[in-house]
């Protein structure tokens, strides 16, 4: 089936309520895995049934315009084929023997190992999953506050796996865990709803990828005509004492729409960081959402976005301390060429029982050509008041004097530029703890920079 068949006259797209429920109805299609499934399932699809596609009009999604999206049938992705020499662009060499691959939203044992983990730690898919796990999944699989948001019903209506990370009490993971969600676009516009399940029990220490990339001849960035839809929700739990380290990368084709969900709860003396990085797809939105939970709570959340062409960015964020003596710092850095769009929503929320808060957001934004836009919205919402509180943002273009004074350094302009934006990004790119994901991120950098 051609992708002209699939896409439709401009202008004439279903309308966001008729849309959804043709996605539902693909969803209902699909086979649960077990009796809590198809009741997860059940329930999210009767909140889905009632909502629809956001558009402009809410205050949410005022500046990510959806109406394309609406333009193309997406019919949900096909299990297919994948070579490890496919695989060599996105593995990473500290994971080699500590990654689940998902290949269109479909769990790949073949090109998964997980032999280089220790004891005490589970990670692989849903399905196989033992026991002693299934007895406590109940507990955390489609618990996190925000469910009934209407993308993240849809994946619950959807859910067939899961990829699960689960590290027991007092256990200590030294070895990063990668989950590697690829694509493989078709002649025909498809969707997948990955899903994902961190649970970081009393004590526990882990550090993951989550890594998400399609499979192209050329240059993802460059568009194919053949579009996708990639919705995926990721649930992390951070019990008492527990830390986790998270990697978020998007390096979607440049035909590939991104929604996606991370809902993070966290106990007392809990640790959590997430590095968020987005290089690729037409379309990309993060919906962050961190919940707080108990006392004395750390929070890092360090975000880069790197956009050219007609890319759209957008990356709320939501961070609800509830508990005293919760500390969250939180910078977020959006680097736009062409005529590239980025938005960024960050609210901090301080009610009255969070006395002693530490809480500190900054959105700066790096503007390289004349049409590159971005909106920008940090928020506090206070009423603690015992409290250390900041936020701000800045939006600026290359100095020509810092130009012109590498370029009287011996530098030509390219390089110069160059050079600027290297350190922009640098200061995200060097808190992955990864050192070929900091290559890799610092190649793809520079070649946006180049070009």
């Amino acid at each position: 089936m051609s992708t002209s068949a699939i896409l439709k006259p401009e202008g004439v797209g279903l309308d966001e309520k008729s849309y959804l429920k043709d996605l539902l109805k693909q969803c209902e299609a699909k086979n649960a895995a077990s009796e809590l499934i198809n009741d997860l399932r059940q329930k999210a699809a009767s909140v889905a049934s009632e909502l629809e596609i956001p558009s402009k009009r809410d205050e949410e999604w005022r500046f990510t315009d959806l109406s394309e999206l609406l333009q193309v049938q997406f019919q949900a992705a096909a299990a297919t084929t994948v070579t490890t020499d496919d695989l060599n662009a996105f593995v990473l060499p500290e994971a080699k023997a500590s990654r689940i691959v998902f290949v269109n939203g479909f769990y790949a044992p073949e090109l998964s190992d997980v032999s280089g983990l220790p004891d005490g730690v589970y990670v692989g898919n849903l399905a196989n999953l033992s026991d002693p796990y299934n007895d406590k999944i109940v507990k955390y699989l489609a618990q996190q506050e925000g469910a009934s948001e209407v993308f993240t019903a849809l994946n619950t209506a959807g859910l067939t796996d899961v990829a699960v990370i689960w590290a027991n009490p007092n256990v200590v993971v030294e070895t990063p865990i990668h989950l590697l969600f690829i694509t493989v676009a078709s002649d025909f516009p498809s969707f997948a709803q990955p899903r994902v399940l961190v649970v970081a029990e009393t004590n526990s220490s882990l550090q993951f990828v989550e890594y998400y990339g399609a499979i192209t001849q050329n240059c993802s960035d460059i568009p194919q005509k053949r579009p996708y839809l990639t919705n995926t929700v990721t649930e992390i739990w951070v019990n008492e004492n527990a830390q986790v380290n998270h990697t978020r990368k998007n390096r979607e084709s440049g035909d590939g729409f991104h929604i996606a969900k991370t809902a993070i709860a966290q106990g007392k003396d809990s640790r959590y960081t997430c590095n968020e990085i987005s290089l690729g797809g037409k379309l990309y939105r993060h919906n962050l959402e961190v919940f707080q939970k108990g006392e004395q709570t750390t929070t890092n959340l360090n975000g880069l976005i790197s956009i050219t062409g007609e890319q759209l960015a957008d990356t709320h964020s939501a961070i609800f301390l509830t508990k005293p003596y919760g500390t969250t710092d939180q910078l977020h850095k959006c680097i736009i060429d062409g005529n590239a769009h980025a938005v960024f929503n960050g609210k901090v929320f301080v009610p009255k029982p969070a006395q002693l808060t530490n809480a500190a957001q900054l959105n700066r934004n790096l503007l390289l050509s004349p049409k590159a836009r971005v909106n920008t919205k940090p928020e506090l919402q206070i009423t603690a008041d015992n409290v250390k509180c900041s936020h701000g943002a800045t939006v600026s273009q290359l100095e020509a004097d810092e130009v012109f004074y590498l370029r009287s350094r011996g530098l030509n302009e390219v390089d110069a530029r160059y050079l600027l934006v290297d350190a922009f990004a640098a200061e995200i790119i060097q808190r992955i703890p990864l050192e070929s994901l900091r290559q890799r991120l610092t190649q793809c950098v520079a070649c946006r920079t180049i070009d």
